[in-house]
């Protein structure tokens, strides 16, 4: 009899994982090489591609059907961004609590038959918060911008325990707008909408005053408020990350105020979704670094990029 030589079974193949993100403008994205890079760590399989509507030659109308045609094509998730995030909320058969209090969506997960829509924005500035500002004082903070990046970022610092939060916008409806929604989830806390009038005497009683408009991006240079006006020992934080050092973090660090740069919400974002799409726990320091060398790199060779 001729022995059955017997093999032990092939161990099973890593699922690949195909993501994408959606929006306008973000051919320079640096969202794939961070997912990528950490992926790979990980040991995972995973590719991450960009879906410009403009090189597509789609609208914002079309979301629906990208999103349709790229879970026909096997993609796991896809990231959404302007000017799309509020677009998909009625596109998805789920909204997980923090986006349905945010009206924004930046992950959609194929899962199940299901597309389940995620915030991970304000994950990523409070995940900023905690390793960026260790013991700052949130006792009284003041925040210039309340459009989508001011959504999460007001709600992270109310998650992350701020007792008062005063807000400020060139639109005085989408604040108060703001405001109404901030202090329905959190009605133990103080959310204040302010005129121009009365920001300078807000900041000045500060302990930390958080920026979050498109001023400091690159070709949209300047400061939001005056600097000599802050207390001394408050923080500051400015959402934008392309530069890093904008002027307002530049000047408000050379006069000695703690500083968290636009970066950590953005890789805190990408952390996020990358756990949420896999299940895996990225280290989210290494991705920090590897985005600042990134943008290192960018600079150097006097790339503009793209702020998705």
């Amino acid at each position: 009899m001729t022995d059955v030589v017997q093999h032990p079974p092939e161990p099973p193949r890593p699922r690949r994982y195909l993501v994408g993100l959606i929006g306008e403008g973000i051919t320079a994205s640096l969202t794939p090489a961070m997912h990528e890079t950490e992926a790979r760590e990980l040991g995972l399989d995973y590719e991450y591609r960009i879906l410009d509507l403009i090189v597509l030659g789609r609208r914002p109308a079309d979301l629906a059907a990208l999103l349709a045609e790229t879970r026909s094509a096997g993609f796991a998730a896809m990231n959404i961004t302007h000017p799309c995030k509020r677009l998909v909320i009625d596109l998805v058969d789920e909204l997980d609590t923090d986006a349905a209090h945010l009206r924004a969506v930046n992950l959609v997960v194929f899962a199940d038959g299901r597309l389940i829509g995620h915030n991970t924005d304000w994950m990523g500035y409070r995940d900023g918060l905690e390793s960026g500002l260790p013991g700052a004082s949130f006792d009284r903070v003041v925040q210039i911008g309340c459009g989508g990046a001011g959504a999460a970022t007001a709600y992270a610092l109310l998650s992350h325990g701020a007792a008062r939060l005063d807000i400020s916008d060139v639109d005085p409806a989408r604040a108060e707008d703001l405001a109404v929604r901030m202090r329905d989830l959190f009605p133990a806390q103080d959310v204040a909408v302010l005129g121009p009038d009365e920001l300078p005497d807000a900041i000045a009683r500060a302990t930390g005053v958080v920026h979050a408009t498109p001023l400091g991006m690159l070709h949209r240079p300047g400061v939001a408020f005056d600097l000599e006006l802050l207390p001394a020992g408050a923080w500051v934080s400015d959402v934008v990350y392309r530069p890093l050092e904008t002027e307002l973090v530049r000047r408000a660090r050379e006069r000695g105020h703690p500083v968290l740069d636009g970066g950590r919400m953005a890789v805190g974002q990408a952390c996020a979704s990358l756990r949420i799409i896999t299940g895996a726990v990225p280290d989210r320091e290494r991705m920090e670094r590897h985005f600042r060398a990134l943008i290192r790199a960018e600079e150097d060779t006097g790339g503009e990029g793209s702020l998705r």
